[in-house]
C-alpha cells in the first residue's frame, strides 16, 4: 500500500527507541491508517531494541513490569477459553508472532498441538525453554494444517499486509478460526492522547486498523469477519504507556481514569482500545 491520494492525519513520534518523527496517512477506502515513511526489512531491528519492549521478555523489574504479567495472567486464561469455545475438540495451533511463548504454553499444558514463529530470536530462546516447538517461516508449513491460528498484536508490525493475510488464507484448515487482536485507532483513549498514544508505536507499527478495514481486507480473501470481542485491559496498558509519553511519567492514578472512560464510552460506540477479531475461511 501507497499513500499516493491519502489525506495526512497526525505526526507521531517513535518515543521508544529512536525519537525521530512519522506520519500517519488515512486509507478511507478501508478507513485504516498508514505509517509513513516505512523502515526497510534491513532497517526495521534497530526500531524494537528496547529493554521496555515488554512482549519480548518475561522481566519483572518495575511495578509496571509486574502490573503487565500479573494482567497477562488474566488474559492468557481469557484466550484459552475463547479457543476452547469456538473449537472444542483440541487440535492445532499456530501462533504467529509468540513472543516469549506464554499463550502457546498455556494451550500445549491445555492438550492442543502447538507450534509458533517468532522473529526475534531472544524471545524465541525464552520460549523454547518452555519446551515448545517453532518453525523460521511458515511456508515451511503444510496447506489446510491448523484449526486454530492466532496473531496477538503482531499484524500491524506485518511489512506485506496482502501477503500474510493470503498466507492464513492457506494455512488455516476449512473450518478453522483466525484470531487477530489489534489496536482500534478510533478509541477514545486514542482520540484523547492523540499524538501520544502509545499503540501507534510508530515506525514498528506499519498498519493501524477500524473494525471496517479488517473486515475488508479479509473479505478479499473470501474470509468471513464472524465477531469482534473488546480487550478491555488494553485501555488501562496503552493510557499509562502514553501519560508517560506525554508528561515523562506514568501517572497511573490519571490512566486509570482514562482507560475506565474509553471502555466506558466503548459500551456505546463498540470502539474499545483493541479488538479481537474471530476470523473465518
Amino acid at each position: 500500500m501507497d499513500i499516493l491520494n491519502k489525506k495526512h492525519f497526525l505526526t507521531v513520534k517513535d518515543y521508544s527507541v529512536s525519537k525521530e518523527t512519522f506520519d500517519l496517512y488515512h486509507d478511507e477506502t478501508l478507513d485504516m491508517l498508514i505509517t509513513f515513511p516505512q523502515p526497510s526489512l534491513d532497517n526495521l531491528g534497530k526500531y524494537y531494541e528496547s529493554e521496555d519492549y515488554i512482549s519480548h521478555t518475561d522481566n519483572k523489574r518495575s511495578l509496571f513490569e509486574k502490573l503487565y504479567h500479573f494482567i497477562k495472567n488474566i488474559t492468557l486464561k481469557n484466550k484459552l477459553n475463547l479457543i476452547n469455545s469456538l473449537q472444542p475438540n483440541k487440535g492445532s495451533i499456530l501462533d504467529i508472532g509468540a513472543g516469549t511463548g506464554d499463550f502457546l504454553s498455556a494451550a500445549k499444558n491445555d492438550g492442543w498441538q502447538t507450534i509458533g514463529v517468532e522473529p526475534s530470536e531472544k524471545a524465541k530462546s525464552i520460549a523454547k525453554r518452555k519446551g515448545l516447538s517453532f518453525v523460521k517461516q511458515t511456508k515451511e508449513l503444510a496447506n489446510n494444517s491448523f484449526d486454530v491460528i492466532s496473531m496477538w498484536h503482531v499484524l500491524e508490525h506485518v511489512p506485506d499486509l496482502e501477503k500474510q493475510i493470503k498466507e492464513l488464507k492457506r494455512l488455516l484448515k476449512p473450518k478453522g478460526t483466525l484470531l487477530i487482536a489489534v489496536p482500534n485507532f478510533k478509541s477514545f483513549d486514542a482520540k484523547h492522547y492523540e499524538k501520544f498514544w502509545a499503540a501507534y508505536d510508530v515506525p514498528i507499527h506499519f498498519w493501524h486498523f477500524s473494525k471496517t478495514a479488517i473486515k475488508l481486507l479479509f473479505e478479499k480473501e473470501k474470509m468471513k469477519l464472524e465477531k469482534v470481542l473488546p480487550m478491555k485491559f488494553d485501555s488501562f496498558y496503552v493510557s499509562l504507556l502514553s501519560e508517560k509519553y506525554k508528561s515523562g511519567k506514568m501517572n497511573f492514578i490519571k490512566a486509570f481514569y482514562v482507560g475506565l472512560l474509553s471502555n466506558f464510552k466503548a459500551r456505546k460506540s463498540f470502539e474499545y482500545s483493541s479488538h479481537i477479531y474471530i476470523i473465518r475461511n
